[in-house]
């Protein structure tokens, strides 16, 4: 997969029901995702390396391309993958 090195709002947003291994919307890669209830966030990353994101605080935006955030690991709440 490529990286996308664009920079502008996102078109698409989708809820994220995580899921190990498994893509959590058939939208593919997403540019970010939101991070509604603080906690931590396990994600594969394009290069297929599983990386935990520890901390992640309520109401922010995580800058990673992904297209699958594990249920192993996540502890976070109320995921959107922005587009």
């Amino acid at each position: 997969m490529s990286i996308s090195t664009q920079t502008h709002t996102s078109g698409a947003c989708r809820a994220i029901t995580p899921a190990d291994g498994a893509d959590f919307d058939a939208m593919g890669v997403c540019r970010a995702i939101y991070c509604g209830g603080a906690g931590d966030i396990s994600i594969d990353d394009i290069g297929g390396e599983t990386v935990v994101f520890v901390g992640v605080v309520a109401g922010s935006i995580l800058p990673v391309q992904t297209s699958i955030v594990n249920a192993t690991g996540t502890t976070a709440t109320n995921l959107v993958a922005l587009y």
